[in-house]
């Protein structure tokens, strides 16, 4: 059987795919040092293991801890590990950063991040449907080998399929391209599109229009724009709405914004990012 290690395997993300790899053919060995996390990890019918026994022998070792912390981390334990071992990391931007250490040619560094249940699916339970983040309903992952031999790629995948199932796709792509997705695509441009939707709510507010209403409608607008846009309905936006779109995008956006998608500008976020300040 292969061994997985998991690293901060009580924490928000692990206890996760920790929980969905105890429902996998993997044997699990959970770490973690909070007793709170220990008692999480107890709940899955597993016992917390101190880290060197852990990673004795481990086919692969999933970190399972912030970004600021990887490079920490993995300075610490990488040295432990056996070569041809394993390392899943579970975003793109420490690695994407140099966080890794460079001195372990003969470990596999791979990288996997859920795509998260897409806006329009098929799902018809509730409680799929209200599944934003991943576990009920079904969603897509994408996964990059940093560093390795070809023929890791399979158990890479097969790890990051039990973690985050049930699953739509699963995309290989490479390190950069998955950086250029996480952050650039999902937080740098839309969390920040995201976010002026949501100080526009407030503003409509401000000005004295119900939210209630306010929020309505921006919902159920959201809901038919990008359903047009991007191609869930065969409608397209009005001969107004195209004009108005034409007007009022460079009064919100400059006219260079997709240069954040640029690598040397993906770069420096996630420097940002790992650094956990401006």
């Amino acid at each position: 059987m292969t061994s997985v290690a998991v690293l901060g395997a009580g924490g928000k993300m692990g206890y996760r795919v920790t929980k969905n790899l105890v429902a996998s053919d993997f044997e699990v060995r959970p770490v973690d040092i909070s007793d709170t996390a220990r008692a999480r990890i107890a709940e899955l019918g597993l016992e917390a293991m101190d880290e060197d026994t852990a990673l004795n022998g481990a086919d692969a070792v999933v970190l399972a801890i912030p970004d600021t912390l990887i490079g920490k981390v993995a300075s610490g334990v990488f040295p432990k590990l056996a070569a041809g071992t394993m390392a899943v990391i579970l975003d793109a931007a420490a690695p994407y950063a140099g966080e890794l250490p460079e001195d372990r040619p003969d470990l596999t560094y791979f990288i996997v991040h859920p795509c998260h249940p897409p806006l329009f699916n098929d799902e018809t339970d509730p409680e799929a449907r209200n599944d934003h983040m991943g576990g009920i309903a079904a969603q897509s992952i994408v996964c990059a080998l940093m560093q390795g031999p070809e023929e890791h790629y399979a158990l890479g995948e097969s790890i990051s399929k039990a973690m985050y199932q049930p699953l739509l796709r699963c995309h290989r792509v490479t390190t950069e391209q998955l950086a250029i997705l996480e952050p650039g695509l999902s937080e740098m441009v839309a969390l920040s599109c995201v976010e002026i939707l949501r100080q526009a709510l407030e503003e409509c507010q401000r000005i004295g229009v119900p939210r209630e209403a306010a929020y309505d409608f921006l919902m159920g607008h959201l809901n038919v724009e990008i359903a047009m846009n991007f191609g869930a309905m065969p409608n397209v936006p009005s001969d107004g709405a195209k004009l108005i779109l034409e007007w009022s995008l460079p009064r919100i956006f400059k006219d260079d914004w997709k240069k954040l998608l640029q690598p040397d500008q993906v770069r420096e976020a996630v420097r940002v990012i790992c650094a956990g300040r401006m």
